[in-house]
Formats: C-alpha cells, sequence, structure tokens
C-alpha cells in the first residue's frame, strides 16, 4: 500500500464567500481545462473546508465560479467518505424526505430545518477526468445534495420558506459577518 498525501495538506486556506456575495447564487461554469490549476483548487478546497471544520466546500464558496465540490463527511452509520466531484450532476435524490438541521460554511455559525432525501446519487468525473459516481444516504446524502445545489447558484436558505426563512433573515441580520 502506498503513502498518499492527505487531501489538501499541499493547498492554501482561501477566504469564504458568505451569503449575499453575487457568486453564491450564479450558477458556475463546467470545467474543461484538467491541468494544474484544477488539482490546485481541489488542494485549495479541501484546506478550506478543513480550516473551517466543515464537511463540503463548492469552489464558489471560494469565489470560483466552477462546477467543483469537495467533502469530508460522515453517513448516518458514521461510515466517512472523502473525496472531490468535478463537473458533478445530481442524478438522483430519493428515499424518505427528511428535515434536518443544515449549516453552511456561506452562512457560518447558522444552521436551519433544511428537507433533503436520505439518498442522493451524483456523476462527475475525478481532477483527472475520469467518470466517477458516488451515492450517500443519511448525513452523506444531504451534503452532497447541499455542495450540487451550490454549484447551481442556490444555498439552503433559498429552500427555506415561512417562519423558517425567516427565522433565519433574522439571525443573518444579527450575525457578526452580515
Amino acid at each position: 500500500m502506498r503513502n498518499r498525501p492527505i487531501p489538501g495538506s499541499s493547498g492554501r486556506v482561501r477566504p469564504l464567500s458568505l451569503l449575499g456575495d453575487p457568486v453564491l447564487h450564479a450558477p458556475c461554469e463546467p470545467v474543461t481545462d484538467f491541468g494544474p490549476e484544477l488539482h490546485g483548487l481541489v488542494e485549495d478546497l479541501f484546506a478550506t473546508m478543513y480550516a473551517a471544520r466543515g464537511v463540503g466546500l463548492a469552489a464558489n464558496q471560494v469565489g470560483v465560479g466552477l462546477r467543483v465540490f469537495v467533502y469530508d463527511c460522515p453517513d448516518d452509520e458514521d461510515v466517512r467518505h472523502v473525496g472531490h466531484l468535478v463537473n458533478p450532476r445530481l442524478v438522483a435524490a430519493d428515499g424518505v424526505e427528511v428535515r434536518g438541521p443544515e449549516g453552511c460554511l456561506s452562512l457560518p455559525g447558522l444552521e436551519a430545518g433544511t428537507s433533503r432525501y436520505d439518498r442522493a446519487v451524483v456523476e462527475g468525473t475525478t481532477v483527472a477526468g475520469e467518470p466517477v459516481s458516488v451515492t450517500g444516504t443519511g448525513f452523506f446524502a444531504r451534503c452532497l445534495q447541499h455542495e450540487t445545489d451550490h454549484l447551481d447558484g442556490v444555498v439552503y436558505a433559498d429552500r427555506l420558506s415561512g417562519w423558517r426563512h425567516r427565522k433565519l433573515r433574522r439571525a443573518v441580520a444579527r450575525s457578526r459577518w452580515s
């Protein structure tokens, strides 16, 4: 077994885009260049995600409008899933719809009950352009749906309505970062 470097160990921590930044609400462009810059972006995404203590991070959350995200997220059985997806697309979200607490590194310190399916399948490629399909259940399915949403210009706050939406808007207004 060969030793693989820890994801993000050669990356740099980038500043996070916060709610209100237009890059978070614009659909991301597909990746067409699978060169060293893409490898560097993935490393930076891992480094930034770990520094912020997150479980997933999309490229537009660091101001880059490309369809890339990384994750280091457990499922409901505490199985750890670590990886990245380039040009991902959600091909299935099914099973039971569960409302659970959801947070986001672009809305630091806040969370709201958000409905997501408990199974998700995302297809895309690796940084080398190799096809990959990732299936998640439970909390990991929530993560996959959340990060794919980011790349489509959607933050979880956009999925809220009624009193949950109003409560989150008030919390955002009171936050130190808004």
